[in-house]
Formats: C-alpha cells, sequence, structure tokens
C-alpha cells in the first residue's frame, strides 16, 4: 500500500496582508483551510514560527537567513511527521540580500523523504546561481536515499533557469499564478518532486487567502510508493491458503 501526504508552500509576507494588517491568526487560518502535513513557509520571523506552530499543533523548524530589526527572519518548515534531521543552508549570492533554505528529512510509514524549502533571489543571474548551488550540493547530495522535494517562493517571474534546472532532476505540475493574491499574475510559488512520486497540484483560492499574505499558498498531494520490503509479493510466490 503507498502512503499519502500533504505538502503546503506559502510566502506569508510576514502575515502582513493586503489590509495592512499584520496577524499571524489568519495565516494559521488559511493553513487550517489547506490541512497540509508539512508546510513550507517564507518570509517569516522566528518568534512567529514558534505561534504559528503552536496555533496549529505542530513542529516548526525555522530557518533563519538574517537578522533584522524587527527579529531573526526567513523561512521556517511546520510539520506534523516524524523529523529524522533538519539543517538550514545559505543560498547568499554576491552581496544581495540574504537568501537561504532548510531541508527537513521526515519519515512518511517507513518511507523517508526530504524536504527542500527555499527562497531565491530578485535578480535573473542570481536565481540561476542559487538553484545550480541547490541542485548541485543538496538536491544531489550523496547522503540522501530518500524522496526529494523541492519548493518555496522561487521569484521567477517569467519562464527561466530556475525551472529548467528543476526538472531536468524533478518533476513539477504546469505553472499555476500565485501573486498578487487578489488577481494573480505571476506563477512565484512551486513544488517539484521525484519521478517515482505521484502527485496533484493546486493553488489555495479561498476567500481569506486572498487578503491574508500577497501571495497565494499552494498544495500538492503526494502518493509515495512503498518500500520495497513492504511490497506484496506476487501471487505465484504467496503461501497457499490454509484449509
Amino acid at each position: 500500500m503507498t502512503a499519502a501526504l500533504s505538502i503546503a508552500s506559502y510566502n506569508i509576507h510576514k502575515a502582513r496582508g493586503l489590509d495592512r494588517r499584520t496577524d499571524l491568526a489568519r495565516i494559521a487560518a488559511v493553513l487550517q483551510e489547506i490541512d497540509a502535513d508539512l508546510i513550507g513557509i517564507q518570509e517569516i520571523y522566528r518568534d512567529q514560527v514558534t505561534e504559528l506552530a503552536d496555533r496549529l499543533g505542530m513542529h516548526g523548524i525555522p530557518g533563519v537567513t538574517h537578522l533584522r530589526a524587527e527579529g531573526a527572519y526567513g523561512n521556517a518548515i511546520l510539520t506534523r511527521l516524524p523529523v529524522r534531521r533538519h539543517h538550514v543552508f545559505d543560498l547568499t549570492w554576491a552581496r544581495r540580500e540574504p537568501r537561504g533554505g532548510v531541508r527537513v528529512d521526515v519519515l512518511v510509514d517507513e518511507t523517508e523523504l526530504h524536504l527542500f524549502n527555499v527562497h531565491f533571489g530578485l535578480r535573473i543571474r542570481e536565481r540561476a546561481e542559487q538553484v545550480e548551488l541547490l541542485v548541485r550540493e543538496h538536491v544531489l547530495h550523496d547522503e540522501l536515499s530518500g524522496h526529494r522535494v523541492v519548493m518555496g517562493d522561487l521569484n521567477e517571474w517569467f519562464p527561466g533557469a530556475v525551472g529548467r534546472t528543476l526538472r531536468r532532476q524533478l518533476q513539477g505540475p504546469r505553472i499555476r499564478r500565485t501573486h498578487p493574491a487578489p488577481l494573480p499574475i505571476f506563477a512565484l510559488d512551486r513544488i517539484y518532486w521525484d519521478h517515482a512520486l505521484l502527485g496533484r497540484f493546486h493553488v489555495h483560492r479561498s476567500r481569506l487567502a486572498r487578503i491574508a499574505s500577497d501571495h497565494l499558498p499552494i498544495v500538492v498531494r503526494l502518493q509515495l510508493p512503498a518500500p520495497a520490503g513492504l511490497l506484496p509479493a506476487p501471487a505465484a510466490q504467496r503461501p497457499a491458503p490454509v484449509a
């Protein structure tokens, strides 16, 4: 039997909505609508990670990229699943704004999943360098034995190097628009997953999501193949029923 799980990615814009109110409870309500097992968050303060995880009853793993006057800032992953390992990595390019990602390794039944949540830069060359580094040093790392999922705000306003590079290793859905939230024009937010996985992808477009942040959240429901040791034996090899 295969395992199923849902994964979401959401740039929460520091929980500041389009009505200019900072309201983390509203972000939590959007995520409750989605009800995902794993959530990658971008543009979040470390203290917000703790509060959001508490509101959702999940475990929060911060991925701080830099310190601001308001506090430690960057990415995070929220999970309901057992965490085996996690670490933060740097994707900063030249003297541009600090960028990075966070990887979490979780167990889904007996299957390991490596989840990468990233936030790329605003310049074309910057993003091209960041995606090459992500794939070379992290996604294709020798120690990875499980399935891989890459998600986040990739800031690719038009088709380019980011999508091409990730699609050489992973698969993803047809690009869907997520920004700006009320009337999306650009497909900035993406999820890519291993070819061994089956996925159903959608943009979450609820009334609340259209105002809670300037991005819409995205969601994929994945089917993971059963580990080899748990596959049913072929019919000819199954023991005969006892009379």
